[in-house]
């Protein structure tokens, strides 16, 4: 299968036998007005052991596009989607449309068809018929958006 503009590449993630631990600061970053700083930490963090439960089932996924924004997904973001994980209303997914992968948020309304909702104004949402071929290939359990641009 192609890949859309929507979903530039997949790495299936390979957990180290021993998982790397960075510091982890012993208190909150304050994103209102600033605190005082401290010098303290307050254990090692592993972020493939706190953050990936499913390891055989987690993979990353580039973004290309803008269509979800207005959740803080951005192009060249890299997402963690859980295959093992059931889609449930106002998740975002991965979602196979008609042989393509797109990810959008995933809206079951009651007593309605489920639709996927694009978070941007720019593009509609899309609507799933009874001609339609849906699958949901996948949950999104986070992302990385890099602020750290390379010249």
């Amino acid at each position: 299968m192609s890949l859309p503009p929507s979903v530039r590449s997949f790495a299936r993630l390979r957990v180290a036998p021993v998982p790397l631990r960075i510091p982890r600061a012993l208190e909150a970053v304050h994103a209102g007005f600033p605190s005082v700083a401290q010098d303290y930490f307050l254990h090692e963090f592993s972020f493939d052991g706190n953050v990936i439960k499913h390891p055989d089932t987690t993979f990353a996924v580039t973004v290309a596009g803008d269509s979800m924004e207005g959740t803080g997904i951005f192009d060249s973001d890299l997402l963690l989607v859980d295959r093992s994980l059931t889609a449930h209303d106002g998740d975002i997914v991965i979602a196979v449309v008609d042989g393509e992968m797109t990810v959008k948020r995933l809206c079951t309304p009651p007593g309605q068809r489920p639709y996927l909702h694009p978070e941007n104004a720019k593009y509609p949402n899309i609507r799933i018929d009874d001609d339609t071929q849906l699958s949901i290939w996948g949950v999104v359990i986070g992302n990385y958006h890099f602020q750290y641009k390379r010249p």
